[in-house]
C-alpha cells in the first residue's frame, strides 16, 4: 500500500512539474536562449585569449630563432680563433635554444588546431542560436495571436509547440557539451604520443629529438672547413 501511495505521489509531482513547464514554456525558452548566447560570448572570449597566447608564442619563437643565429655566428668566430672552450659554451646555449624552439613550434601547432576547432564549434552554435531566436519570436507571435482568438485557439497544440522548442534547445546544449568534451579529449590525447616518442629517443631507439652540443660543434666545424 505504501509503495502504491509513493508511486502516486511521485506521479502527481511529475504531472505538476510538466504542467508548470508547459504553462511557462515561452519564458523558459527565452531564458535558455539568453543563457546560450552568454555561453557563446564566453567561448568567443576564450578563443580571443587563445589567439593572443598563440601570437605571443610566435613572437617568442622569432626571438629564439634570432638568438640561435647570433650565437652560431659568434661560435664560428670563436672556433676560427681557436677558442674551443668559448665555442663549446656557445654550442651548449644553441642546443638549449633549439630545444626551446622545437617546443615552441609544437605549441603553436597545438594552439592552431585547437583554435580552428573552437571557431568551428562557435560558428555552428551561432547558427543554431539564430534559428532558435527566430523560433522563439515565432512562438511569441503565435501565443499572442492565440490570445486574440480564444474561441479558435488550441491551447494544447500551443503547449506542444513550446515544449518541442524547449526540447530542441536541450538537445543543442547536449550536443555542444559533447563537441566540447570531444575537442578537449583530442587535445589531451594529442600530447601522449609525443611523450612516448621522447622516451624511445632517450632510450636510443630511433633518431634523437634534441641537438647536443657535440652535434652543434661538428656542424659548425663542417661549415668552417667543408673539405675536412
Amino acid at each position: 500500500m505504501f509503495k502504491l501511495i509513493s508511486i502516486l505521489l511521485r506521479g502527481r509531482a511529475h504531472d505538476a512539474e510538466q504542467a508548470f513547464a508547459d504553462r511557462n514554456a515561452v519564458p523558459l525558452l527565452a531564458q535558455q536562449i539568453r543563457d546560450a548566447a552568454q555561453s557563446i560570448q564566453s567561448a568567443r572570449r576564450s578563443v580571443a585569449i587563445a589567439m593572443a597566447q598563440n601570437e605571443q608564442e610566435r613572437t617568442q619563437h622569432a626571438t629564439i630563432a634570432s638568438r640561435i643565429d647570433d650565437l652560431e655566428a659568434r661560435a664560428c668566430a670563436a672556433l676560427a680563433k681557436g677558442n674551443e672552450a668559448l665555442a663549446r659554451e656557445a654550442a651548449e646555449s644553441i642546443a638549449y635554444l633549439e630545444a626551446e624552439r622545437d617546443q615552441s613550434e609544437k605549441a603553436q601547432a597545438q594552439f592552431t588546431t585547437a583554435i580552428d576547432k573552437l571557431k568551428g564549434t562557435i560558428r555552428l552554435s551561432e547558427m543554431r542560436l539564430q534559428e532558435l531566436q527566430r523560433g522563439e519570436r515565432l512562438a511569441r507571435a503565435t501565443e499572442e495571436a492565440q490570445k486574440l482568438d480564444v474561441a479558435g485557439a488550441d491551447v494544447g497544440l500551443a503547449t506542444l509547440d513550446d515544449a518541442e522548442q524547449t526540447l530542441a534547445r536541450l538537445r543543442i546544449r547536449q550536443s555542444q557539451n559533447e563537441m566540447t568534451a570531444s575537442a578537449l579529449k583530442a587535445m589531451e590525447t594529442s600530447t601522449r604520443p609525443a611523450g612516448i616518442i621522447e622516451k624511445l629517443a632517450n632510450a636510443g631507439c630511433g633518431a634523437p629529438l634534441h641537438t647536443s652540443a657535440d652535434d652543434v660543434l661538428a656542424r659548425l666545424r663542417n661549415r668552417i672547413n667543408p673539405a675536412a
